[in-house]
């Protein structure tokens, strides 16, 4: 990835119009968004996917990039809704395909990644808190996830720095025990 100096000025440039700039931009980024998306997706072809999708949606939506914020905040939100979408697509597909009388002796890994792998669990405990608890899964993406300062999580999601703190204890406290389950 370009040093934080050198991707704030190209993101700054991309959204002024500069295609070059997003061409090295994209270009720079697409290590450290393939490895961020790892993190979410342990499979590696599917983190790939996710990745070809967070350089779609950045080269497609750099012009809404304000400046507001750091570019690096901007683009972890990106990467962790994309994330987010290709789980729940890989849960949808593995929903949708009937289940094997046996076992295949080699199991496809972009199958089992959404059976398997405690990152999926994860996606599967966002996705849970997302549908109980809305409001709470902003906190938890933005600090946990993205790693984030607290204040520049709040900036983020649009709250007091106290209530974010007040919402991602409660988010983590009802994730812990959905881990665990898993």
């Amino acid at each position: 990835m370009p040093d934080a100096a050198t991707a704030e000025e190209l993101a700054r440039l991309a959204a002024a119009g500069d295609r070059a700039a997003l061409d090295r931009l994209l270009a720079g980024l697409r290590p450290e968004v393939v490895r961020r998306c790892g993190r979410f997706l342990p499979c590696r072809e599917d983190a790939e996917e996710a990745a070809q999708d967070v350089l779609l949606q950045v080269a497609r939506h750099i012009g809404g990039f304000e400046g507001r914020s750091r570019f690096s905040t901007w683009l972890y939100t990106v990467v962790a809704n994309c994330c987010r979408q290709k789980y729940r697509e890989l849960k949808r597909r593995a929903a949708e395909q009937p289940a094997p009388a046996e076992v295949p002796e080699a199991a496809d890994p972009r199958t089992t990644s959404v059976i398997a792998g405690s990152r999926v669990d994860l996606l599967e405990a966002l996705d849970r808190l997302e549908r109980e608890h809305p409001h709470l899964v902003a906190p938890l993406v933005y600090r946990d996830l993205c790693q984030l300062e607290y204040a520049e999580a709040a900036e983020r999601a649009g709250i007091p720095l106290g209530t974010l703190k007040s919402r991602l204890h409660e988010a983590r406290r009802l994730v812990r025990p959905w881990l665990r389950a898993q």
